[in-house]
């Protein structure tokens, strides 16, 4: 059951990163251009170009270690380490999972189409990559 949940939070996150990554050469998937692809994933007010091709690589280095740290805390040996990094990634997800629902983040990112995928896919997904960060750490102290 746990390598199946941690497999579960692995998967969006190698996804997530793998497009990270995509942007971070320059691509513009999903989107045709750079402004669509800015009000589709990014949405911040007025912004007509993605962030630094950087910061795509980092996210997508840090989503992808993310992941690799779901699987590992599948290892049965108490691990400090383990532990309190899964508590942290649990806090990090649920974290931007909640703000995706508060005026204050809609006011600082209102561009369509990322307002309503905000709300509807990225929001949801963080919570529930959250949860099974918790539900992973959970279990390792039980």
């Amino acid at each position: 059951m746990i390598a199946g949940l941690a497999s579960v939070v692995f998967i969006p996150l190698l996804a997530v990163s793998m497009v990270h990554m995509l942007w971070a050469f320059g691509a513009t998937y999903p989107a045709k251009t750079e402004i669509d692809l800015v009000r589709t994933v990014a949405g911040f007010k007025g912004a007509e170009k993605m962030p630094p091709r950087w910061a795509s690589l980092a996210v997508s280095l840090i989503t992808f270690f993310a992941g690799l740290w779901a699987l590992a805390l599948t290892d049965p040996n108490q691990s400090l380490i383990l532990t309190l990094g899964g508590i942290l990634l649990a806090g990090v997800f649920i974290f931007r999972g909640i703000i995706a629902y508060t005026k204050w983040w809609r006011l600082k990112t209102p561009e369509e189409p990322f307002a309503t995928f905000d709300v509807k896919v990225y929001g949801p997904l963080c919570l529930f990559i959250g949860a099974g960060f918790s539900w992973l750490t959970l279990l390792r102290v039980i």
